[in-house]
């Protein structure tokens, strides 16, 4: 199994090219059922998920291509042989289950293994099940999966989620587009995600309104039709490389970050004593001082403190001058690389979905083990503010999220190296 090891040394300078976003990318892939025609996605990452879902798209029948080295993705549904997703796919990816909303909406069945990903809480399908019931399709659960049919198509309702769920809202959305009449979700998710799923459903002939907000509403069509579109920036990679200079000094440029994307996050980094700048190209970053200052932090659903930018923070308050409280409300299970950080001599005290962090002069680095993919990348941060080497071992969850991430870090100074495996 492979590891990562990053020895610190010193401020950083460059620039970092931010890819797509994963989790927009695994959204707008199942789109494609949504209509006969082809969907080409571009600006994609080159990410073990993205290759999941395409297996999981061509197990469906549907033809999918990685072009210009895996940054187009063009596929086609005009050929779907098969209405089951099965679990031996499902299991490797929470996204996997955006398969059904489309699934219903074309077919008017689907069949999809209840789903895996990162051990960060149990994440359950009930929001999903409860609004595609109200658009009319009839769902039960057996031997793992779920059997989902809509014998007289989906049909538009109004739809009250009882909590501002990503992946709920996309499921609905894509099938609320060929449900025949007016859908409303109420305490819809506000992400960019959302409304770059949004967008790229509107070039293929949807009708929606009020992505961004908590209020959507979609007209049903008859039909779509295919389209080109640009995957949006990865807003929490962009947040993650933010925090690099931060952390060991310098100064490094996100090329393709936008502020709008990161606007909660960048206002707690400026509390903390960050520069952040808006250039042609991207954002600018550095730390203002010698050292950070300490920030409390909740998680919080978009326009909030991203949970997936949680841990990467608490290693930046691993080292910040004063104590630091972090309050995780997304998910349960969610501080489990505390303990891999304290190894690196963070002082952490994690009480439930609370951890009140420290701050100490410098970290030593340390063999620790990533646990899942925020985790990882936060280990990696934190060996590049560590005296001596950081062994960062099980980083197969970092391939799930992060392209290039030994190149993209060395390019800008970084002494970071990946090790195979024997």
């Amino acid at each position: 199994m492979d590891s990562i090891l990053v020895t610190g040394n010193g401020p950083l300078q460059g620039q970092i090219p931010i890819a797509g976003a994963k989790n927009a990318c695994l959204t707008l892939m199942p789109a494609t059922l949504l209509s006969e025609e082809p969907l080409t996605l571009t600006n994609a990452p080159r990410l073990s998920d993205i290759k999941t879902m395409t297996q999981l798209l061509q197990s469906l029948g549907a033809e999918v291509s990685a072009l210009q080295d895996g940054q187009v993705q063009a596929m086609s549904s005009h050929n779907l042989d098969n209405h089951v997703a099965d679990y031996d796919i499902v299991r490797k990816m929470r996204a996997s289950n955006l398969v059904l909303g489309p699934m219903l909406a074309r077919l008017g069945q689907a069949v999809v293994s209840l789903p895996g990903g990162c051990a960060i809480g149990a994440r359950p399908m009930d929001l999903h099940i409860h609004g595609l019931e109200a658009l009319g399709a009839e769902i039960d659960l057996r031997d793992g999966y779920l059997h989902a049919k809509a014998p007289g198509g989906l049909k538009g309702a109004v739809i009250d989620l009882a909590f501002a769920s990503v992946g709920a809202t996309e499921n609905i959305l894509m099938a609320a587009t060929l449900a025949k009449g007016t859908t409303v979700i109420n305490n819809a998710a506000r992400e960019p995600e959302i409304s770059d799923l949004a967008d790229c459903l509107r070039k293929m002939g949807a009708q929606i309104e009020g992505d961004g907000t908590s209020r959507i509403e979609v007209q049903g069509v008859d039909r779509l039709h295919g389209a080109t579109h640009q995957v949006v920036t990865d807003r929490i990679e962009l947040g993650t490389y933010m925090l690099a200079p931060v952390i060991c000094g310098g100064e490094v440029e996100l090329l393709g970050g936008r502020m709008d994307l990161v606007g909660a996050f960048a206002e707690k980094l400026d509390e903390a004593g960050v520069a952040i700048e808006e250039t042609d190209a991207g954002l600018k970053v550095r730390r203002r001082g010698d050292r950070v200052k300490a920030v409390n932090v909740t998680t919080e659903p978009f326009p909030g403190f991203p949970t997936d930018l949680q841990a990467q923070m608490m290693a930046l308050m691993c080292t910040a001058d004063g104590v630091s409280v972090l309050e995780e409300k997304i998910f349960e299970n969610r501080f489990m690389h505390a303990p891999e950080l304290t190894r690196m001599g963070a002082r952490i005290d994690v009480q439930g979905g609370t951890a009140t962090v420290t701050g100490v002069e410098r970290l030593k680095g340390a063999p620790v083990m990533a646990t899942d993919l925020r985790a990882s990348v936060s280990l990696i941060l934190a060996g590049l503010a560590a005296e001596g080497e950081t062994l960062v071992n099980r980083v197969y969850h970092l391939d799930r999220g992060y392209e290039h991430v030994v190149s993209k870090l060395s390019g800008v100074g970084a002494k970071i190296e990946r090790i195979k495996g024997t």
